[in-house]
């Protein structure tokens, strides 16, 4: 206006102005709201670099199998590849090729295994790297409250005591675990299932995962076209145990994947309660076996498959079933399936495991709360599910086991188990699919 004075039009506030604003006034909020979760776990993922290094710094380094681990694999640096010669001060060496060759740059990078703290410091990249991957997959399934994240890491006193006071072979096999199934959730499946191969050549527990794996992908390609995945597995093996395969197959064979290695009843952490002849009775290992597969067919028939499709219709081609099948890679309702089915199959192994040693708790930790706000009872308040994270933290860090903590692991297992199975079925919850297609 000529002659007259302007009057300011207020700036609007810039974006992230807006976002900060909003969080401030949700900010009671931030730790109970799935779409906060990146900032706390960003936050929680920074505070444990200081953790590690002061964990390192303060606690006192603990020798259980390090050692043991370096002069295993001194002995095929020295030229021995019959695995049956191979051993340490704990035994003789009783994992695959992987193992070897992981170790064996450890042994170097840390001056032949003397220089214990480079390794922690190592074993502590090791770990949040993992702790990367973990919480990328709970970002992207936003299916757990942020406040959890803390006892997902900080809170663990015997994780960190895996990985950086005892440095034992378990942390890698997940750290290549987590990364295979972040894959798989990207649609990456033949990549992730050479991923998913070097872990179990690190440690077979990672076969845990197995029957899922294999339901996932036959669900998504069928099984014509999950042949050449399960090849790729097999064919990584070969390649890896390779040196050792053609020096004695059958020692390889016997000792990297020994499926009825005898357990001691000292170490268990899950069956204190037994008298020790009953826990080394090869009846009740069968049992237990007889239960965990039962277990598992119940679940991909029942809670897994799509109801109204049966396992032939499932073995075919994609584009030829009668329920159009859903693309498993993109949606995120069906990432969720992935994980779910994963973790659980694991689970299901660990709760009928013929012994658990404390070591082994990393082989489900991480799983635990996606596994709990997952279960079909919606009654199980935020409190509860908490307390039975405590619980079997408090399990697993009572040394020596006792009687009333191992029957209290079970308890706890009982009900993530019941959970699960009162939660409806899997496909019941994928209400749309989508037009992408990003199988690999």
């Amino acid at each position: 206006m000529a002659g007259g004075v302007r009057r300011k039009i207020p700036a609007s506030p810039s974006p992230m102005w807006g976002k900060l604003h909003t969080l401030w006034q949700d900010k009671h909020l931030v730790l109970f709201k799935t779409e906060h979760t990146l900032m706390v776990v960003s936050v929680l993922w920074i505070l444990e670099i200081g953790i590690n290094f002061w964990v390192i710094q303060k606690v006192a380094y603990t020798e259980i199998d390090w050692k043991a681990y370096m002069d295993e694999v001194e002995g095929v640096i020295n030229g021995t590849y019959d695995y049956t010669e191979l051993k340490g001060d704990t035994g003789p060496l009783v994992y695959p090729a992987g193992f070897v060759y992981i170790f064996t740059a450890l042994y170097y990078v840390t001056s032949h295994g003397v220089n214990i703290r480079l390794g922690q410091y190592i074993f502590a990249f090791f770990y949040l790297v993992t702790l990367l991957l973990v919480f990328r997959i709970y970002n992207r399934t936003k299916k757990v409250p942020p406040y959890v994240f803390f006892f997902v890491c900080c809170a663990s006193y015997r994780i960190h005591s895996i990985f950086v006071l005892r440095l034992f072979n378990d942390p890698v096999a997940m750290m290549l675990l987590f990364a295979a199934i972040n894959l798989f959730m990207d649609g990456y499946w033949t990549l992730g299932c050479g991923v998913y191969s070097l872990a179990v050549s690190v440690k077979m527990n990672v076969l845990l995962f197995a029957p899922g794996l294999l339901f996932l992908l036959v669900w998504e390609f069928g099984l014509i076209r999950t042949i050449p995945k399960l090849s790729l597995c097999a064919a990584i093996q070969l390649l890896l145990g390779l040196p050792f395969l053609l020096d004695n197959p059958v020692g390889y064979l016997s000792r990297a994947f020994d499926l009825g290695r005898q357990f001691m009843f000292k170490w268990t952490v899950n069956w204190r309660f037994l008298p020790e002849w009953l826990f080394l009775n090869r009846y009740f290992h069968l049992l237990l076996l007889a239960a965990h597969l039962l277990i598992l067919l119940l679940f991909a028939f029942r809670r897994w498959k799509r109801p109204g499709e049966s396992i032939f219709e499932l073995l075919k081609e994609p584009s030829q079933r009668k329920i159009p099948a859903q693309n498993i890679t993109v949606d995120h309702i069906l990432n969720v399936t992935i994980v779910l089915i994963l973790f659980t199959s694991n689970f299901i192994g660990m709760c009928f495991s013929r012994s658990l040693h404390y070591q082994f708790y990393v082989w489900y930790f991480h799983t635990l709360p996606y596994l709990l706000w997952s279960g079909g009872v919606k009654k199980l308040a935020h409190l509860l599910r908490v307390l039975i994270l405590g619980l079997i933290e408090l399990s697993w860090n009572t040394y020596p086991s006792t009687n009333s903590s191992s029957a209290a692991l079970h308890v706890c297992h009982l009900i993530i188990l019941l959970c699960l199975w009162l939660a409806p079925p899997l496909t019941d919850k994928q209400e749309h699919t989508t037009d992408k297609d990003h199988r690999h």
